[in-house]
C-alpha cells in the first residue's frame, strides 16, 4: 500500500511537472490563456491520472485475493494425483498425451420415400384420314384465239451511193549527213614521243620536259534530218449505198374465239378421327431406403499418462533405427543422420495417428517404438 501511495504521488507530481512545463510553453505561444484556464486543464489531468491510480490499485487487490484463495484451496485438499504419473518405475519416463476419442460406425436402413401411386394419364388417341370434296364445279369459259402473223424480211435503201475528197498526206524520211567539227591541225604535246602517234617533231625545253608535235585528225558528228519523201495530194473515194434487211409482220390468220370446258376440282382434306378416348392408370410406387453409416462416440478424449522414450534412450543409433523404420513406410523423407529433428517427429506422429496411439509435439510414445518392432 505505501507502494502504491508512493506511485500515486510521483504520478501527481509527473503530471503536474508537464503540465506545468505545458503552461509555460504555453504561455510563451499563446499570450490569450488565462490563468483560470490553467488550473482547469491540470486539475482535469490530475483526476485522470487518480482514475487510472485507483484502477490499478483494485486490479491488484483482486489479483492478490485470487492467489490466497488458491494457495489455500491447494493447502486443503492436498497433493493433487492428475500431476504425477500412476505407479511409474523406475528407468522410464512419463508425458500426459492426448488420448483421441473412439468412435463405433454402424449401418441402418432409413426410409427414405413411403408407398404410394402416380396416376398416369392416357392421352387419347387420334387417326389421320383423307377425305376427297369437291373445291370447284365444272364450267366453261370463252378463250380468244389471237390472230397469226408471218414475220418477212425485205432489202430497204438506208444511204444511197456517194463520193468524197480524201486528203493524203505528205510522207518524211530520215536521212544522216557527216557535218565537220574540227580540221585536221597539229598540236604541241608534252610526253614522249612513244606516248603519241603520228609525232612529226620532238623537242625538249628548258626545265627538260619532252614536248612532241602531234597531228590531231579532223573530228566529223553524223547528224539525222527528216526530209519530204513524198508531197501531200488528195484522193476521190466512192461510198457505196447502205442497206438494212427490216422485218415485218404480214396476217395470215384472224383472231377468233372458242369455247373452253373446265372440269371440276377435287382436292383431298385431311381429318382426325377418334381411335381410343383418354384414360387413366394408377402405378403403385414401392417404398424406397438407403443404407446411412452413423458415427457414434465410444470414448470421450482425455488426458493421460503414458510412456514416452527417455532422453536417456533417444541416441544416434537408436534415432537412425526409428528413421529408418518410418522411411520404409514412406513417412520420413529426410537423411538418416541419428537427429531428432522436425521431419523425425512428424514422421513418428504420422504413424502414431494412422494406429490410433498417442501423439506428442516434443516427445515420442513407447508404443510407437514398440509397434514399429523397435527396442530402445
Amino acid at each position: 500500500m505505501n507502494n502504491l501511495r508512493y506511485l500515486r504521488l510521483t504520478g501527481v507530481v509527473g503530471a503536474l511537472t508537464v503540465l506545468s512545463g505545458c503552461a509555460a510553453n504555453s504561455s510563451q505561444t499563446s499570450a490569450a490563456a488565462t490563468e483560470a484556464d490553467r488550473i482547469a486543464e491540470q486539475q482535469r489531468m490530475i483526476s485522470t491520472q487518480e482514475a487510472q491510480i485507483e484502477r490499478l490499485q483494485s486490479d491488484l487487490t483482486r489479483a492478490n485475493r485470487s492467489a490466497a484463495s488458491a494457495t489455500k484451496t491447494s493447502s486443503s485438499s492436498g497433493m493433487n494425483t492428475d500431476l504425477f504419473p500412476p505407479n511409474p518405475k523406475a528407468g522410464e519416463c512419463y508425458a500426459r498425451v492426448l488420448i483421441p476419442a473412439k468412435y463405433s460406425t454402424s449401418t441402418e436402413r432409413v426410409l427414405i420415400k413411403e408407398a404410394s401411386e402416380r396416376v398416369e394419364i392416357v392421352p387419347a388417341s387420334y387417326k389421320t384420314v383423307n377425305e376427297r370434296v369437291l373445291i370447284k364445279e365444272a364450267s366453261s369459259r370463252l378463250e380468244v384465239i389471237p390472230a397469226q402473223y408471218e414475220t418477212r424480211e425485205e432489202r430497204v435503201l438506208v444511204k444511197p451511193a456517194s463520193t468524197k475528197i480524201e486528203e493524203v498526206p505528205a510522207t518524211y524520211k530520215t536521212v544522216t549527213e557527216r557535218l565537220l567539227v574540227a580540221p585536221a591541225r597539229t598540236e604541241w604535246k608534252r610526253g614522249p614521243a612513244s606516248a603519241f602517234s603520228n609525232v612529226k617533231d620532238t623537242r625538249s625545253t628548258d626545265t627538260g620536259e619532252i614536248m612532241c608535235l602531234v597531228d590531231v585528225p579532223a573530228q566529223y558528228e553524223t547528224v539525222s534530218k527528216t526530209v519530204i519523201d513524198k508531197p501531200a495530194s488528195t484522193r476521190e473515194i466512192t461510198i457505196p449505198a447502205e442497206y438494212r434487211m427490216v422485218k415485218k409482220q404480214a396476217l395470215l390468220k384472224p383472231a377468233s374465239t372458242r369455247e373452253v370446258v373446265i372440269p371440276a376440282e377435287y382436292g383431298t382434306v385431311k381429318k382426325t378421327e377418334l381411335v381410343s378416348p383418354a384414360k387413366q392408370n394408377r402405378i403403385a410406387i414401392p417404398a424406397s431406403y438407403d443404407t446411412v453409416t452413423k458415427r457414434e462416440k465410444v470414448t470421450k478424449e482425455e488426458l493421460e499418462w503414458r510412456q514416452v522414450v527417455c532422453d536417456v534412450n533417444l541416441n544416434r543409433d537408436n534415432i537412425r533405427s526409428l528413421q529408418t523404420a518410418l522411411k520404409s513406410k514412406n513417412l520420413y523423407a529426410g537423411p538418416i543422420d541419428g537427429i531428432l529433428g522436425p521431419q523425425t517427429l512428424s514422421g513418428a506422429n504420422s504413424f502414431a495417428k494412422s494406429n490410433s496411439l498417442p501423439v506428442g509435439e516434443n516427445y515420442i510414445a513407447q508404443s510407437v517404438i514398440q509397434k514399429l518392432n523397435l527396442k530402445f
